[in-house]
């Protein structure tokens, strides 16, 4: 994978781990369409945005869990969960990385990657295109 974070901003070596972990761990769940936004410079909440989309709710609310846990256990930072319950839409915040875990006709009607895209067609770039 490329960095796309702006050449003058010096990169976190602790937070592009978290970020590796995040994008392994959704991987190994079979997550689908996933997205990396970088937000380093551009906004204050969190150097990342990951999202990605689930084929049901029961894998949504696995993958927020498991990515939780792997988190906590390879990190020691407890992430927040937010939407657990219903599953159509789960945010994880794990600080630095930000990941925001659908239902594909969820995704489809809120359409962050367009929201965040900061009008740079560069700005939204799947893992390894960058």
């Amino acid at each position: 994978m490329t960095d796309t974070a702006s050449p003058s901003l010096p990169v976190d070596p602790e937070v592009e781990a978290l970020h590796d972990l995040v994008l392994k761990s959704l991987d190994d769940d079979k997550a689908e369409e996933v997205v990396t936004i970088p937000l380093s410079g551009k906004s204050s909440i969190a150097d990342h945005m990951v999202i990605a989309s689930g084929r049901s709710t029961r894998q949504v609310a696995a993958m927020a869990t498991k990515l939780a846990e792997r988190i906590k256990r390879e990190t020691g930072l407890i992430a927040r969960i937010e939407g657990l319950p219903v599953a159509d839409w789960v945010l994880i915040d794990a600080g630095d990385v930000v990941v925001h875990l659908f239902r594909p006709e969820v995704r489809s009607f809120y359409n962050l990657e367009r929201m965040w895209a900061f009008g740079d067609d560069a700005a939204a770039t799947p893992p390894g295109n960058a």
